[in-house]
């Protein structure tokens, strides 16, 4: 059979009801990305694959999801969900047109490697036929269980309802991802009966159907936890958990410190070079790039896309960050900046050694190289209808306490002193000071004390 490029079938019709839910069950997260975007990156990783999602009736929400993360994608509806072979005879226009592998995959299930699904594909490639992604059970209670021939090859699937006590003792189990590779694969899907108690549709049988037409049934073995599927509040935070050791895992293979990795939580999309030390309680949203020689100090919070701005962090090499330091989208940090302890960054750009190292908010604001941000101060950058950008040339430097109203530019080499409500341009080289004049007012404190406890003690 000629190679052909494959078509992957992602089923994301179901309702999801344990999960208490009004969101769809395949739209919950795991590392900052939707289950269903896991498995559109899973069928991406496969060169010149089309993709195909299915979905159920009323599920908008899923429906944009899916063409947000594959535009070229097609999305059918299964009207009534009755089975598994039922949801993939969804996309019959497809299916009609297939002429390589067709691979069914499952949207609640987002921890598989792109190496397993292209084993799968590996075997349909060397045996035409069916091909069973299955996996050897802690506890294999609930599961399917794959029955071998004396060859090793699969004989059938049986479901736990049905097994003898012989067969409940297998632990090789069917994870219900499946590949075909068959001269025309709609018309095996098409004789799948309903025949049992439930009268739905079952993918499964195609296994007997196939080996009574004479192909070849077959088993490719993974890791039971790439397989998890999520059903429920709980196996989302299992699926969470796994994901993230297996990221953590990865990232110090290739050269970051981690002080304390089970407090380290990183996102799909998280970039760090070599060399960079992460301490504890780190947290990573999406859109977050690091670079080399980076030091994230204790209890920090990056993230580059929220609800309103996907523009992304980039902290470049030697930057120190924190503690207590929180980057928002659009953060763009040059070599060797400093964020401090309770310093937040939103929208802004602080260039080549700049430095700010408390207490301090920086919003929609570029600082120059070199330039100095002291304790305090706050780039007012909102009026409550729009936003406004403050630029500071090189080597600035911002006394403590002072608040810059933008729009605002502030020459290179220029000083604001502490405790500064700057609203108008300051040239270069320049001072400038906001400040009402200080007055005194001599014995003032005595007196005030002790009209205050002679007014206490009538109270008494």
């Amino acid at each position: 059979m000629s190679k052909q490029a494959p078509l992957i079938l992602i089923l994301a019709a179901g309702k999801g009801t344990r999960m208490k839910s009004a969101r769809p069950k395949v739209l919950h997260k795991v590392a900052g990305r939707s289950m269903l975007g896991h498995a559109v990156a899973l069928a991406k990783s496969v060169s010149g694959a089309r993709i195909c999602v299915v979905i159920g009736p009323d599920m908008e929400a899923v429906r944009e999801e899916a063409l947000r993360l594959a535009p070229e994608a097609d999305v059918f509806v299964q009207q009534t969900q009755r089975g598994t072979a039922d949801a993939v005879l969804a996309a019959r226009p497809a299916l009609e047109q297939a002429r390589g592998p067709v691979v069914v995959l499952y949207a609640d299930t987002p921890l598989i490697k792109a190496e397993t699904l292209q084993s799968l594909l590996t075997q349909l490639e060397k045996e035409s036929g069916i091909c069973v992604l299955g996996f050897n059970a802690a506890d294999s209670t609930g599961y399917g269980r794959l029955l071998l021939d004396e060859q090793g090859r699969l004989a059938a699937i049986v479901e736990q309802k049905d097994a003898t006590e012989t067969e409940l003792a297998i632990d090789l189990c069917n994870s219900g991802v499946m590949g075909f590779l068959l001269p025309q694969p709609i018309s095996l899907f098409e004789r799948i009966g309903n025949d049992n108690v439930k009268g739905e549709f079952y993918l499964t049988d195609a296994i007997a159907l196939a080996r009574s037409d004479g192909f070849e049934t077959s088993v490719v073995v993974c890791e039971e936890e790439e397989v998890l599927g999520v059903n429920s509040r709980d196996q989302l935070a299992q699926a969470e958990l796994i994901w993230q050791q297996r990221a953590r895992g990865n990232f110090m293979a290739e050269g970051v410190t981690m002080i304390a990795p089970e407090t380290v939580w990183l996102a799909f999309d998280t970039v760090v070079g070599r060399d960079v030390i992460i301490e504890p309680n780190v947290f990573f949203g999406p859109g977050v790039v690091v670079g080399d020689n980076v030091e994230i100090k204790a209890n920090c919070h990056l993230e580059g896309h929220d609800r309103k701005s996907d523009a992304g962090v980039f902290v470049n090499s030697g930057s120190i960050i924190g503690p207590f330091a929180r980057l928002r989208p659009g953060t763009k940090l040059g070599n060797d900046v400093h964020i401090g302890n309770f310093v937040e960054v939103k929208n802004g750009v602080l260039e080549n050694g700049a430095k700010a190292n408390h207490l301090s908010y920086i919003g929609d604001a570029t600082v120059g190289p070199g330039s100095n941000i002291g304790a305090g101060t706050i780039f007012c950058n909102y009026d409550g209808f729009f936003k406004y950008r403050s630029e500071l040339g090189r080597d600035v430097f911002i006394g403590s306490n002072s608040a810059l109203v933008g729009p605002l530019k502030i020459g290179e080499g220029a000083y604001v002193a502490a405790g500064s409500v700057v609203t108008k341009d300051v040239a270069s080289d320049a001072l400038a000071i906001e400040r009402s004049k200080q007055q005194e007012h001599s014995s003032w404190a005595s007196k005030f004390r002790l009209m205050m406890q002679r007014r206490k003690a009538r109270a008494e």
